[in-house]
């Protein structure tokens, strides 16, 4: 039998193609030569790439071999997933190997803007001394506010306390135990930008994290603050962020990470107290290296049939089949406790019951821990860092099963106390020969609903036209109801509605909606596909 061909399509580190071992043949193509790499691909079993080589639809059609793609970095912009996802091709990254340059290059930015660095050297490059124009302020003392204490937001925490600063932090799923491990005091986000003399943001970007440094924000820092991003482009409005910076409402800003990229104008680029990288938080060759082995490792594990701990698209590995479907359907339990959560959480029971109470299903504790994380932290997600997370942040995780389950065949669910006491709990199953995911419990209300990509979730006082309230108020603002179950502890007593609706609904609306509903709680949450 021959050995599994692995295809190195760009320049690797030695150190990859160690980590690989003896046990594949290895080619080397060059995979922006589209013609080569369909020569190359066409026997090959394994792909690694960096951001060069684009492996589309295209690319994957003419490789009927390949079992997985490896991209040795944290990006996948240049991998087709959901093209790979239908061919049956398994995606890997390496979501950790750049925590430390970034928290690094956010450190060095941090200091860049405290001295003028960048202007003091254009200056003198151009023949200039003028020592007058560029002092700076020391960091000793200042106060330094970190938006998003995950991964990378507690690496920059670490470095910064050796400077003798006073670190401030905004991160709503930090406990407060976690904090004081940090040295970092959780604070609101209103009262953290009031203090900050710097600002350093650390968030995933979604729909609520794009802009969430906007101009309100601004107009409440100090003039002499400073903001750095070097996590997603967006996070800080860049339109607000040039018109303050021009209005002298804030110091100066730095930026290495762009809504686009490279970007389109010089609004930002071109101001004389923006400092500015492009891209750079990965581009160390410690975090290529250690992308590199990462990823080789994995596609050893995907190529042997075990669990590939970074595979962004199937869960991989040995897993029973009968326990397959259900990681999908724990993941996205895992996003619905996330957005039923109002608060940091302190513990997490992972229940699985029924028939696959029978099985090894290690891996739904994974996928739960997975789904519940990728909402509430800024770094990757993946099924082996979970469970890290979930220690660094102090969150207690239980993990039971047992064969008993009254009104489904299998039924997982996620039950939870909130650092106030609250508990949240949400339970999922499959139903039916096509195995559809589907909500049958909420904070102990039975509902019996399909996961939709948007869910509505509020509980108030039972009385009539409440329907006829909501859906009046949905139905003006365009968005359609999908679907809803409604249940109730007891007659006029508390009653709780789930909505499946086919649009975001945006904060103007919820409050909309509360207000009209005299809701106890209404929260909004998408639930991304896996």
């Amino acid at each position: 039998m021959s050995a599994p061909v692995v295809l190195i399509a760009e320049q690797l580190s030695p150190a990859t193609i160690a980590a690989l071992g003896p046990d594949f043949e290895v080619v080397h193509v060059d995979g922006t030569d589209r013609d080569a790499l369909r020569s190359a691909l066409a026997t090959a079993n394994a792909v690694l790439v960096r951001s060069a080589t684009l492996i589309d639809a295209e690319a994957l059609s003419w490789a009927p071999q390949l079992q997985v793609i490896a991209r040795a970095g944290v990006g996948l912009d240049n991998v087709d997933i959901k093209a790979a996802t239908q061919a049956g091709v398994m995606v890997v990254n390496a979501p950790t190997s750049n925590i430390i340059s970034a928290a690094e290059l956010t450190v060095a930015h941090i200091l860049g803007l405290a001295r003028h660095l960048p202007r003091a050297h254009s200056s003198l490059s151009a023949g200039l001394w003028k020592r007058s124009s560029f002092t700076g302020t020391e960091l000793y003392e200042k106060t330094i506010g970190i938006v998003g204490l995950g991964r990378i937001g507690a690496l920059v925490a670490e470095r910064l306390r050796g400077f003798g600063v006073e670190l401030i932090a905004f991160d709503p799923y930090v406990t407060a135990v976690r904090a004081q491990q940090l040295g970092v005091e959780l604070v609101s986000l209103d009262e953290l930008v009031k203090r900050v003399d710097f600002l350093t943001i650390h968030m995933p970007r979604t729909p609520e994290t794009l802009g969430m440094i906007g101009a309100e924000q601004m107009r409440a820092m100090k003039p002499t603050a400073y903001v750095v991003n070097v996590a997603r482009g967006g996070l800080i409005d860049e339109a607000a962020l040039a018109q303050a910076l021009t209005d002298g409402e804030i110091a100066g800003a730095a930026l290495d990470v762009f809504m686009q990229e490279p970007p389109a104008d010089a609004s930002l680029t071109g101001l004389p107290n923006v400092n500015v990288t492009p891209h750079l938080g990965a581009s160390t060759a410690e975090a290529q290296e250690k992308a590199g082995v990462s990823v080789a490792k994995s596609v050893r594990l995907a190529l042997a049939g075990d669990l590939v701990p970074d595979a962004v698209n199937v869960a991989g590995g040995v897993i029973d089949e009968y326990v397959r479907p259900g990681l999908p359907l724990t993941e996205k339990l895992g996003q619905v406790f996330a957005g039923l959560a109002a608060g940091p959480i302190a513990s997490l029971d992972i229940e699985v019951h029924g028939e696959l109470g029978e099985r090894n299903v290690e891996a739904l504790r994974l996928a739960a821990l997975k789904g519940v994380f990728s909402k509430v932290v800024s770094d990757p997600v993946s099924y082996v860092n979970a469970p890290l997370i979930a220690e660094q942040r102090g969150v207690e995780v239980r993990f039971s099963k047992d064969t008993v389950s009254e009104s489904y065949r299998n039924v997982i669910t996620l039950r939870g106390s909130l650092t106030d006491g609250t508990t949240v709990s949400v339970s999922g199953t499959l139903t039916g020969p096509k195995q559809v995911e589907k909500i049958v419990e909420v904070n102990g209300y039975e509902v019996e609903l399909a996961i939709p990509a948007h869910l509505l979730v509020f509980s108030y006082t039972d009385r009539p036209g409440i329907v006829a309230a909501y859906g009046g108020i949905l139905g003006e603002a365009g968005v359609n109801i999908a679907g809803l179950q409604i249940a109730r502890d007891q007659k006029k007593g508390t009653a709780l509605s789930v909505l499946a609706v086919d649009a975001p609904v945006d904060e103007a609306l919820i409050g909309a909606l509360s207000e009209a509903i005299g809701a106890d709680r209404l929260c909004t949450i998408d639930v991304d596909a896996q």
